[in-house]
């Protein structure tokens, strides 16, 4: 399976130790684009990423996402030039707005008007790499002469924009390399791509999607409950994707998750996870169905699909069962 190549996302559940197990093996593989680490209030990306980029030479090394709330642009943009540094450019910076809970609740900042927010962030970050002195004044942010004091490796390091609403998705065809979408149902990404085509500004804009992925061929079943319970999670705790989803197609089945999450907690939650909501939003079960999962959901037109690794069972089994199959 080589027509496209493919990109991991690594969560917080991973060990340390297993992170760099699974770049090393990963790094190896022609079909393989890039890895990404997400964060949220668990492991940091930046430093995730440069310790993988001491034990790779190829994969490209992304954050999937960084919340724009979390740091001051040019932070963001230290930070991507440094990694960039260590890598021999490898670096995508991946940006998204997080959610107010995360915002609010761990930050302590105010979840204000994410939209121009973004736009600027990105203004900022693009003015920074450069490696020039940067004047900018905007509503949200200020920078008064300043420069980095080493030159980046290269000027322009690709951003993409982790979206779900259409003003966002706007934004990452206008002012961004590519665009990050996650919990998209099969019908509705049709739409969505479509829309992204029709507004992206760059020929080679990446139309990234991330899948929770879960694979075992000896416990296919394993597999499937494991995504599924990832699942699960995402919808009982996150608020943009419990209405998202809700108006998509799946809102019985939102109720009942979300429901039985708080009153008897995720094992029991994700029993409500449909067969039909499972398929539509995940690429799970056995070498066979996980193949013809991950077809269907390129065939709709996404560039560079992200498979968020669940390992089932033993870790270095796991992720070589995975890795060879794809």
């Amino acid at each position: 399976m080589h027509e496209f190549k493919i990109g991991y996302n690594l969560g917080t559940l991973i060990s340390g130790k297993d992170l760099l197990l699974f770049s090393k093996l990963a790094d190896g593989m022609k079909n393989v684009d890039s890895i990404w680490i997400p964060e949220s209030w668990g492991r940091e990306a930046f430093s995730s990423l440069g310790a993988m980029s001491q034990v790779t030479k190829n994969v490209k090394l992304g954050t999937s996402i960084i919340s724009i709330y979390a740091r001051t642009p040019a932070t963001a943009a230290m930070a991507a030039t440094t990694l960039d540094i260590l890598s021999c450019n490898r670096t995508i910076l991946g940006l998204g707005v997080s959610s107010e809970a995360i915002v609010l609740g761990w930050h302590g900042v105010k979840f204000i008007d994410p939209l121009e927010r973004m736009r600027e962030y990105i203004d900022c970050i693009k003015l920074i790499v450069k490696g020039e002195k940067v004047r900018y004044d905007g509503r949200f942010f200020e920078i008064k002469n300043f420069k980095l004091v080493y030159e980046p490796q290269r000027t322009k390091i690709p951003i993409y924009i982790a979206a779900i609403n259409k003003k966002m998705i706007l934004l990452s065809c206008t002012q961004a390399e590519g665009v990050l979408l996650y919990l998209r149902p099969m019908e509705e990404l049709r739409e969505t791509i479509s829309f992204i085509k029709s507004h992206a500004i760059d020929k080679e804009f990446q139309i990234g999607l991330v899948l929770i992925g879960a694979l075992s061929n000896k416990e296919p079943e394993k597999a499937k409950e494991r995504a599924a319970k990832t699942l699960a999670f995402y919808i009982a705790v996150g608020k943009y994707y419990n209405r998202f989803l809700a108006k998509n197609g799946f809102k019985i089945e939102v109720e009942q998750i979300t429901a039985e999450y708080h009153l008897r907690g995720l094992d029991v939650a994700s029993k409500y996870v449909s067969e039909k909501m499972l398929n539509s939003l995940t690429v799970c079960g056995n070498s066979e169905e996980c193949i013809k999962s991950l077809r269907a959901f390129v065939s709709k037109g996404v560039s560079l699909p992200i498979i968020q690794v669940n390992p089932v069972g033993d870790s270095e089994s796991s992720f070589k069962e995975m890795l060879s199959t794809f």
